[in-house]
């Protein structure tokens, strides 16, 4: 059968009519996308207090710690850092309290307390009054740096963290001083942005952090002692 010219000639013009109404479509949902990136200066809080692990063994050992709170030395104390939307705009980052400082020294604590040096539990105690008379080891920090900074690009954001502490102890056994400073950094592209990300490697650069103190120091007769 012979096809007649006029049905053939109307099918080309309702090819391209629905391939630019496709097209119309497509570039509709990329800007609303685009659009619904934008950030409305919202502040997103973290809580960075893990649940403590179990200690290696019973019992801690018999040195009393006392950590002291640290104190912030940020450039920024306002947030922790911001992300920045593929549509302009920012969502800010902080933690639940607003203290970083105060959430480091406590995290350290909850560290020491279920797993420290050589993998056991140890007697630390944060002391908020500042009092540690009774203390074998007092321990204080400073944090020089502290953030989580996000851009979001064409179907990835880059989530940047880092931190810079200086920890210090002092030892009442032989009135020594350890210091140590410590400086972390981490990376993470993902395809989906969820803040959760963001909360996770903040949390993954702080426990670095710690890691290092503890695999650089050791306990000798009730005083904190670098690793020669």
């Amino acid at each position: 059968m012979i096809r007649s010219p006029f049905v053939m000639n109307k099918e080309v013009p309702v090819k391209r009519s629905l391939l630019s109404t496709s097209l119309l479509y497509g570039a509709a949902l990329i800007l609303t996308s685009a659009a619904g990136c934008a950030g409305k200066g919202e502040l997103k809080q973290f809580d960075l207090h893990a649940k403590p692990a179990s200690a290696a063994s019973a019992g801690t050992e018999p040195v009393k710690i006392v950590i002291v709170p640290f104190e912030d030395r940020r450039a920024d104390k306002a947030r922790l850092g911001s992300r920045t939307h593929l549509g302009g705009g920012f969502t800010h980052f902080d933690v639940t309290s607003g203290r970083p400082a105060d959430v480091i020294a406590q995290v350290l604590v909850n560290r020491l307390q279920s797993q420290g040096w050589g993998g056991r539990a140890w007697d630390v105690q944060l002391s908020r009054d500042g009092s540690a008379a009774d203390a074998d080891i007092v321990i204080s920090g400073q944090v020089g740096e502290f953030s989580a900074n996000a851009k979001s690009r064409w179907f990835s954001t880059v989530i940047n963290t880092k931190n810079r502490l200086e920890i210090q102890a002092k030892n009442s056994a032989d009135s020594s001083t350890t210091t140590r400073t410590i400086e972390n950094a981490r990376t993470r592209t993902v395809f989906w942005f969820d803040e959760e990300d963001v909360r996770e490697l903040l949390a993954d650069t702080l426990n670095d952090g710690l890691d290092r103190l503890i695999a650089d120091t050791k306990i000798v007769e009730k005083a904190l002692k670098p690793v020669r």
